[in-house]
């Protein structure tokens, strides 16, 4: 078998439309491809393997970018794009303090960056892993507008929303377009399945999964997901209930050590079988590893 080939940063990226008033900056899910290093390393084995999407709302010559991507070379990527089509005012969300939603916020540093409290905290708390981890994120930008709780915000004509969901993530925080029927997720919802961060946590996540139904949001655009399903358009309301599903089943494995041994494929075969969700096998070793994390739970 032959080596994976080492692709430059950000040259793999693809621009999905799937609304006007968004860009989608996709990357990864290219088979027998690596964008970093041969070696283990956060970037190659978790977003660009998985496939990572980062989105921008525009309207007129302002843009709101949610997240900054997975390196300096692809926000360098998103913020040339953007002002070729126009762009002159830029701000950016963050929608929780994972190292592949932050590696690019050095070149939004003299922009609004804004972040929940509790994701400046955790910013701070794990500055130093993130600054050395490999590859480094350094320096790490913090961002310079902090909010508490839900927020609306203005781009152009557009009313954003900002609400904070513990979902995946003490602090993560979704971007909701009322007018356009959108739910930009974040890691909140991702496909198939999300990956676990915080398994002491995830009876509320499944809590907050069911107060977030309950918006009604018709399209659902994840960070990662399959680029042809965000390219349409993005997901249904069904990957809630879906995502609801998986991690009801994956707290249950405590208790029934069979469904434990399952590959990912038996463990969502309904949701497979019905077109809910979609198969994707770099996901086997994510849920292996979120049936490890439950398991171990005291």
């Amino acid at each position: 078998m032959s080596a994976p080939a080492l692709l430059p940063l950000g040259s793999t990226m693809r621009v999905l439309r799937p609304h006007p008033n968004i860009y989608a900056f996709y990357d990864g899910r290219i088979d027998g491809a690596r964008a970093h290093s041969p070696a283990p390393n956060w970037l190659d084995d978790g977003a660009y393997a998985l496939g990572v999407c980062v989105y921008a709302v525009v309207d007129g010559s302002e843009a709101l970018l949610y997240d900054t991507h997975i390196s300096i070379p692809h926000a360098q990527f998103m913020r040339r794009t953007l002002e070729e089509a126009g762009i002159t005012s830029f701000r950016v969300v963050l929608s929780h303090w994972h190292d592949d939603h932050v590696a690019g916020n050095a070149v939004f540093a003299t922009d609004e960056i804004i972040a929940l409290d509790r994701t400046e905290r955790t910013l701070a708390a794990n500055r130093v892993a993130l600054e050395n981890g490999d590859p480094p994120i350094f320096p790490l930008v913090m961002p310079n507008k902090i909010i508490t709780g839900p927020t609306e915000l203005a781009v152009g004509r557009l009313t954003v929303k900002l609400e904070p969901a513990e979902i995946h993530s003490h602090d993560g925080l979704i971007l909701l377009l009322p007018e356009l029927g959108l739910m930009l997720a974040g890691d909140t919802l991702e496909e198939p399945i999300t990956y676990v961060g915080e398994p002491e946590r995830l009876p509320v996540h499944v809590e907050e999964l069911k107060r977030i139904r309950e918006w009604g949001y018709a399209r659902i655009l994840p960070n990662h997901g399959a680029p042809d399903v965000i390219a349409a358009g993005g997901y249904g309301p069904e990957l809630i209930d879906a995502t609801i599903r998986y991690l009801n089943k994956l707290l249950h494995t405590r208790i029934d050590m069979a469904l434990a041994d399952q590959d990912l494929s038996t463990f969502i075969a309904g949701d497979l079988a019905s077109g809910t969700l979609s198969y994707f096998a770099p996901y086997e070793a994510v849920h292996a590893n979120n049936v490890k994390k439950v398991l171990a739970l005291p």
